[in-house]
């Protein structure tokens, strides 16, 4: 190998990791500055644009970048503002469901260029976390009916996402930086 290959090997690298480090951040300040305390069931509910952010990270970056970025930065949110218990469940159920849209949107090279596949990416995505949040629940308050309450909150915090995600994909997929 020469050094001009090593180089240029490294220089991906360092962008790799920057892209995915400002992923997570991106997540993160999205889930932790502009969210919403829902007046439901005793533990809340929260809708927050994380999961907005994190179906583009999906879109737009592929599967393993949208895994790290909803499951770092959600996982990072649960631990500095007061949800520490649901930090490794956020960290698992977030990453599953960035991994799902990515794995879609990104399948037979359609690197998110789909709007149809897209939207399907995104839907397919949350029954697995409504799932991961519910065993959550069940495992946290000891019940099979407490979780059901939190199943809407979580319903419209993805909407949210999904109508806020999949136009600005669309734009930005048209960008000399995604084409």
């Amino acid at each position: 190998m020469n050094s001009t290959t090593m180089k240029s090997q490294t220089s991906s690298r360092v962008l790799d990791i920057t892209v995915t480090a400002m992923l997570i951040a991106m997540v993160f300040v999205a889930t932790l500055m502009l969210n919403i305390k829902l007046p439901i069931a005793a533990n809340g509910g929260l809708i927050h644009l994380g999961t907005a952010l994190l179906f583009m990270a999906s879109i737009l970056f592929g599967p393993k970048k949208g895994a790290i970025a909803g499951a770092v930065g959600m996982g990072l949110f649960d631990l500095v503002s007061g949800w520490t218990l649901w930090a490794p469940f956020t960290i698992v159920t977030r990453g599953l469901q960035g991994y799902i849209v990515g794995k879609i949107a990104w399948s037979n090279g359609r690197e998110g260029k789909s709007f149809g596949y897209n939207l399907l990416a995104t839907i397919v995505s949350i029954p697995p976390m409504l799932a991961g949040y519910y065993i959550c629940e069940r495992v946290l308050f000891d019940s099979w009916v407490l979780p059901l309450a939190s199943i809407p909150g979580d319903i419209v915090q993805n909407i949210v996402g999904l109508v806020i995600a999949i136009p600005v994909c669309v734009i930005l997929k048209k960008t000399p930086i995604f084409k």
